[in-house]
């Protein structure tokens, strides 16, 4: 009986750190054939507002936030900002510097990112891969992470991301960014 629990578990392990199963199983090639074309230039340019979920490794709300963005572009090369306030009133501040490459792919660097992240946009979809080092107050620890994101007929990005460390999920992320309203500022959780 052990025997058998013990092969059990291990093989429910082997099949979520495996690439392949669940979330990481997406590939950019998966969504080619979807619309509307997402085209981080066009949609990831002007005020934005988002508002999401972090759950931790128990799959509850560890987090929540509303963040204002605000991206622009000078051809292939673009900047996107990020102000986050956080539902117990912390707050965070990400610059991007982006570039669009060839074949929808593009590349990502931030101060807390290290090295540089690496993204393809195809059909109605992101996904951005890169690795991202947590403030000292929150662990400081470094995370590998994929974004996913989904553009909606009507203007509005969904996005999950997965947070991992050593390959094992601790953290999600679910949110949406949609264009702010003219003349407010709703970073308000």
């Amino acid at each position: 009986m052990k025997l058998l629990l013990g092969i059990t578990i291990l093989v429910l392990l082997l099949a979520l750190l495996r690439p392949g199963f669940g979330f990481r199983a997406q590939r950019p090639s998966d969504y080619g054939n979807t619309d509307p074309a997402f085209d981080i230039r066009k949609h990831l340019n002007g005020r934005f507002i988002s508002e999401g979920m972090i759950y931790g490794p128990t799959g509850r709300v560890v987090s929540r936030f509303v963040a204002e963005m605000n991206g622009s572009w000078e051809g292939a090369k673009g900047t996107l900002t990020e102000d986050f306030a956080y539902a117990g009133g912390g707050t965070q501040a990400r610059q991007w510097m982006l570039e669009v490459g060839e074949n929808g792919r593009f590349t990502a660097t931030a101060e807390d990112i290290i090295g540089t992240g690496t993204g393809q946009h195809t059909g109605a979809t992101v996904q951005l891969r890169y690795r991202l080092r947590l403030p000292e107050d929150a662990g400081g620890h470094v995370l590998d992470v994929t974004d996913w994101m989904y553009l909606m007929e009507n203007g509005t990005i969904m996005n999950r991301s997965e947070m991992r460390k050593f390959g094992i999920k601790v953290a999600e992320l679910i949110a949406t960014i949609r264009p702010a309203p003219d003349g407010a500022s709703e970073a308000q959780p």
